[in-house]
Formats: structure tokens, C-alpha cells, sequence
């Protein structure tokens, strides 16, 4: 992909080197004042509560609610479609189902088509490599194609590249861990084993309704100086792609400002912010 790779209606991150990379800053946020204030008769802009405004402070409950049990619905697979489908052989598998829901009372639905996708390689590792500089937690971004995103049939239109976390699939028989820092090698060129992983919280489903691929989120404390190219693995989708570092906080804030549209990368570095010193 060429460098510099930035995604469309929101500003660049643009391509510059580690360490010298830092958040725009927008003057009537730094004063305090929400996106799309409004505008009174003397001229002046008056707060308007956002969404994407941070909190003060990340304040955890001590006591948490337990969740009610889920409904024991159940699914029963009455036909397997699966010889019929036409996307079998590739990275990804269609199986065409026939199912049927059955309820906690016996009764069940009238039967209906769901296609299932999977893959051999199911489950994704999502690492958060990280330094301090200054006291402040930096982490690594890695620029990344995704066609599904170019290709988009309706809008609003992207050209699918995004800013990420380095994540890969864990292989048949590979550790979730070990794939982990095989991964940060071929994405950032850092050499790391498995036991330099420190989980990032529990695992989860990104896509739930098509497959039941898990994310799986680490976290490594890596030294910028001992990085080197990385090894990347052979896909042409991964060549001449941009690495930056940058402030954990200021990664979030191109979150909110929709400038960073990556769910996993999103949501590993919340996980982050939250558990920073």
C-alpha cells in the first residue's frame, strides 16, 4: 500500500517518523467547548455535552452487578447446505445452514437459511506494543489496506486504509500468545517470545452474527531503538505500509474525532488508558 495511507473525511495522520508525531489540536476544543457548540446572539460558542469528549477520570466500581443468565435458546442445525455453496477452498469458508431455534419451553421456529463463515486460522491476536517517553505511554499504529473497505457497495465510500494495532490470526496449533509475538515481528520488527505478552483483558467476538473469530488483546513493553524492519509475511497487502508512535491519549482522541475507525484498535486502547498508571 503506498505510505502515508489515510483514510477519507478526517484529517491524516500522516507519515512521519517516531517521536515526531503529535495530535492536532482544534482551538475550540483546547477552550473547552464541544464540536458543534451552539452559537449565541453575543458571538460566543456554548458547551454542548459529547459523546466523544473523555472523562476526567477513568473511575472503575468496586462492586459490579452480575448479568442475568441468558435465554437458554438453543440452535439446531436441520440441514448443511454447505457442498452447495460456491465460496469453499478459500481464505474463507460459506457454510449454508438450515436451523432452527429451539426455546427454553420445547417449542421451536420454522426453519431458516444462515450462512456461517470460518477459516482453519479462526482466532485473531490484537498487541499493543508500548514505551514510555517522558512519562508519557506511547504505542505503535500500523497503516493497513482492507478491501472489504474499498469495496464497499453503498455509502459512504472508503479507500480501505486504515490505522491499526498490529494484529494477525493465530495458526492450527499455535499459542494465541506465541502468535502474538510472532506477529509484532512481522508488523513492527520488534523480537519478543510468547511469555512478554501480558493479556489486555478478556477475549472477544468482533463479528458475532458472521463468524466466530476471536480477538484475543496483548500487551509489550518494547524499546524503540532495539525495532527493526519488519519481517512482514509475503502478502501484498502488507508491503509498504507506515509505522508511527504515539501518545496512548492521542491515539484515543483520533478515535473520537473519527480519524481511527479500527473497533479492535479502539477498543485495546481504551483497555490501555485504563490500565496506565
Amino acid at each position: 500500500m503506498e505510505k502515508g495511507a489515510r483514510e477519507r473525511g478526517g484529517s491524516s495522520l500522516g507519515n512521519k517518523g517516531e517521536g515526531e508525531f503529535r495530535a492536532e489540536r482544534l482551538g475550540g476544543e483546547e477552550a473547552g467547548l464541544a464540536p458543534g457548540g451552539d452559537e449565541s446572539a453575543e458571538g460566543t460558542v456554548s458547551p454542548r455535552k459529547d459523546w466523544r469528549r473523555p472523562p476526567s477520570a477513568v473511575q472503575i466500581p468496586p462492586i459490579v452487578r452480575s448479568l442475568p443468565a441468558l435465554p437458554a435458546i438453543r440452535l439446531v442445525v436441520t440441514r448443511d447446505h454447505g457442498a452447495e455453496a460456491r465460496a469453499l477452498g478459500g481464505f474463507l469458508d460459506v457454510r449454508r445452514l438450515e436451523l432452527v431455534v429451539r426455546h427454553p419451553d420445547g417449542t421451536e421456529s420454522a426453519p431458516f437459511a444462515y450462512d456461517v463463515a470460518a477459516r482453519k486460522a479462526l482466532d485473531a491476536a490484537v498487541i499493543a506494543a508500548c514505551y514510555l517517553d517522558g512519562g508519557v505511554r506511547h504505542v505503535y499504529l500500523r497503516s493497513a489496506v482492507r478491501p472489504p473497505c474499498a469495496l464497499r457497495p453503498v455509502p459512504p465510500e472508503h479507500d480501505g486504509s486504515l490505522w491499526e494495532l498490529p494484529a494477525g490470526l493465530v495458526e492450527p496449533g499455535e499459542e494465541p500468545s506465541e502468535a502474538a509475538a510472532r506477529e509484532l515481528g512481522e508488523e513492527l520488527g520488534f523480537v519478543a517470545v510468547a511469555a512478554d505478552m501480558r493479556p489486555l483483558g478478556e477475549w472477544t467476538f468482533p463479528v458475532p452474527g458472521m463468524i466466530a473469530e476471536r480477538h484475543l488483546f496483548y500487551v509489550v513493553d518494547v524499546d524503540p531503538a532495539a525495532r527493526s524492519l519488519p519481517t512482514e509475511d509475503g502478502s501484498a497487502l502488507e508491503q509498504g505500509a507506515s509505522i508511527i508512535a504515539l501518545p496512548v491519549a492521542d491515539a484515543l482522541e483520533h478515535c473520537r474525532r473519527g480519524n481511527l475507525r479500527d473497533a479492535k484498535t479502539e477498543l485495546a486502547l481504551r483497555r490501555l488508558a485504563e490500565s496506565s498508571p
